[in-house]
């Protein structure tokens, strides 16, 4: 959905007690929102959903390695685990040369589980920058 709309394609989802409670690609574009990530998006709508700001008991599924402000927002919305596909050199915060979920301060503490389908997450992205170059 994202790529269509000239978007980076990056998806995500939020599953509760074995159900999807939200999904959302990145929107940055179309929302004028430099926020509007898809994982930031996601939060967003599942916290409507349950109409709680607090996530405890979720996992949030994410296509790419989440940024800081995501790896924030997954913090503060208190999810219980996220998995992710592809690795994010430039702008991950949980592989690369930041780790923010191993921070020694963090009240809250996150499961994370990387690399899974990244070859296919990776190639979903490497073919969105591939066409437009």
């Amino acid at each position: 959905m994202a790529a269509l709309n000239a978007e980076v394609p990056v998806g995500a989802i939020i599953v509760c007690e074995g159900e999807i409670i939200a999904e959302a690609s990145n929107q940055p574009i179309a929302s004028c929102d430099p926020t509007a990530h898809a994982e930031i998006c996601c939060i967003r709508t599942a916290a409507a959903s349950i109409r709680n700001y607090r996530l405890t008991g979720c996992t949030l599924y994410s296509s790419i390695e989440p940024c800081l402000m995501c790896a924030g927002a997954v913090m503060h919305a208190r999810l219980d685990r996220i998995v992710y596909g592809a690795t994010e050199p430039r702008g991950g915060a949980v592989s690369g040369h930041v780790n923010y979920f191993e921070a020694l301060s963090h009240l809250h503490k996150i499961e994370v589980v990387g690399g899974v389908l990244a070859d296919d997450c990776r190639g979903i992205i490497q073919e969105f920058f591939r066409a437009r170059r």
